[in-house]
């Protein structure tokens, strides 16, 4: 992890130009809550399935406004809208395409998809079929990016809901190393769903080698992310209920664990406002764990239900954390280093941060 400086003096700021500019990595973003709106109109009009609005600016409106309660759980349920859309090869193809596409556009260089294949078996596709669609979608949006003179890697995460029962053919296909696929995750409502059930599916990952991460110090505190930790989860994602772990003697066991080992955690200004672990971003966790020297990386989680992009949220912080462009680009070669990619994947990337 490289040294990061912190001066709540400083004044020079990164702009949203700017953050467009700056080559970026992107750790934590799930497929199925990135669709652009005139996507799922499309869709839901080739299935004869009504959406809450008829236009791309008021189905955009919705889903940011029906996610933005102050609860993960209502957060949640929007998802239906898009998952019931993504039941087939042909669209999951297209939102892979299209979400590389998207990125590369925002100036993104390296990016890792999470996605739950068993919510997408309803149809007639079965995981390891729903995968590989998701992967020919991503190479093909690698080609495109390339073909306009962009340069991207995108990969895939694997998801494990906390509230349904354990997938063995996702966990095969990750154990087997499915081509595009470089980690996985525990995703879903955090709170109430502890790891134990997945214990043994979680021992079969990391015995393969595979990467491992956590939704954890999302809609739970310290507890949680010291039982994903305790499961070997590699970076937390969110993790910024670890601030709840102090008191006026200083940080608790579990956060200076997180401190000591370096353990990224994968935070989402916005989504963290729409979820209730802030009112805004400038009242964001960040502003006690960054001077502390938590390793902090930025995403968006959801863009279709923040109704942002990565550019948007490093702006954000930057006007918070009185960042610049050294600072962050410094964020984004901690984010690479915590890829789950290959290392001739961050190796061909690398100058592109230097």
């Amino acid at each position: 992890m490289l040294l990061l400086r912190y001066d709540a003096d400083r004044l020079q700021r990164m702009d949203p130009a700017e953050a467009m500019n700056l080559p970026k990595v992107v750790l934590h973003d799930h497929l199925d809550g990135g669709l652009r709106p005139a996507t799922v109109l499309e869709l839901a009009a080739q299935r004869g399935r009504r959406v809450p609005a008829q236009t791309s600016e008021g189905l955009a409106d919705w889903f940011f406004e029906s996610a933005d309660s102050g609860a993960l759980a209502r957060y949640l349920d929007t998802f239906t809208e898009t998952v019931s859309l993504m039941q087939d090869a042909d669209s999951l193809r297209r939102i892979a395409r299209e979400f590389v596409i998207d990125m590369a556009a925002d100036g993104i260089i390296y990016a890792e998809t999470r996605w739950a294949p068993q919510q997408h078996v309803t149809g007639r596709l079965t995981a390891a079929t729903a995968t590989e669609a998701v992967q020919a979608g991503l190479v093909e949006g690698m080609e495109t990016a390339s073909r306009s003179g962009k340069t991207i890697i995108a990969r895939q995460i694997l998801c494990l809901m906390r509230h349904l029962d354990v997938p063995e053919d996702v966990v095969d296909l990750a154990v087997n190393h499915v081509p595009g696929v470089v980690g996985v995750d525990i995703a879903g409502p955090e709170d109430g769903f502890p790891l134990a059930p997945f214990t043994n599916a979680l021992t079969r990952v990391q015995r393969a080698g595979i990467h491992l991460t956590v939704h954890a110090g999302e809609a739970a505190g310290s507890e949680s992310i010291l039982d994903a930790l305790d499961h070997g989860a590699e970076r937390l994602g969110h993790g910024v209920r670890i601030v709840q772990d102090r008191d006026e003697s200083g940080w608790g066991p579990t956060a200076r664990r997180v401190l000591s080992d370096h353990v990224p955690l994968e935070v989402c200004p916005t989504s963290n406002t729409q979820t209730g672990i802030c009112r805004k971003v400038a009242e964001h966790p960040l502003s006690t764990l960054w001077p502390a020297g938590f390793n902090v990386t930025v995403s968006c989680d959801n863009r279709l239900m923040s109704r942002t992009t990565t550019s948007r949220e490093i702006s954000l912080v930057s006007q918070i954390l009185n960042w610049d462009r050294d600072d962050a680009l410094t964020v984004q070669r901690n984010a690479l280093q915590a890829a789950f990619c290959s290392r001739e994947d961050k190796q061909s990337l690398v100058p592109l941060l230097a």
